[in-house]
């Protein structure tokens, strides 16, 4: 049992830290609601209203791009680790990847669908 007892004392640490910490901000900063605070916040409609409501696609809209685009830098990590392995064939197939993502990106622009008006 005394093999234990330093990772005991390290966990007991770690959570007297993090209990710490947490009451910290609590403390010094009490919550306070404030109509600025309850605000439209990102989504572009009220948060505590009712759910049957209609929205602006434009946020689906920005979503899925930015999802498109995250996607594409999780793609270009493992190509660069690889580069010099796959040779030319895979610099070409990853320079076609990336023209066809901004054409559609141009294409996306053109269409409007980035503006927020």
């Amino acid at each position: 049992m005394a093999e234990y007892l330093p990772i005991l004392l390290f966990f007991g640490i770690a959570a007297a830290i993090a209990c710490v910490m947490l009451a910290i901000p609590w403390l010094l900063n009490p919550l306070r609601r404030t109509s600025t605070k309850v605000t439209t916040y990102e989504c572009g409609f009220e948060a505590f209203d009712t759910a049957r409501r209609t929205f602006d696609v434009q946020f689906y809209l920005v979503a899925i791009l930015f999802i498109v685009f995250d996607l594409e830098v999780a793609f270009l990590f493992p190509w660069a680790m690889v580069l010099q392995e796959i040779s030319w064939f895979g610099f070409g197939s990853m320079m076609v990847f990336l023209t066809v993502l901004t054409l559609g990106f141009i294409y996306e622009w053109k269409q409007g669908a980035l503006e927020w008006a």
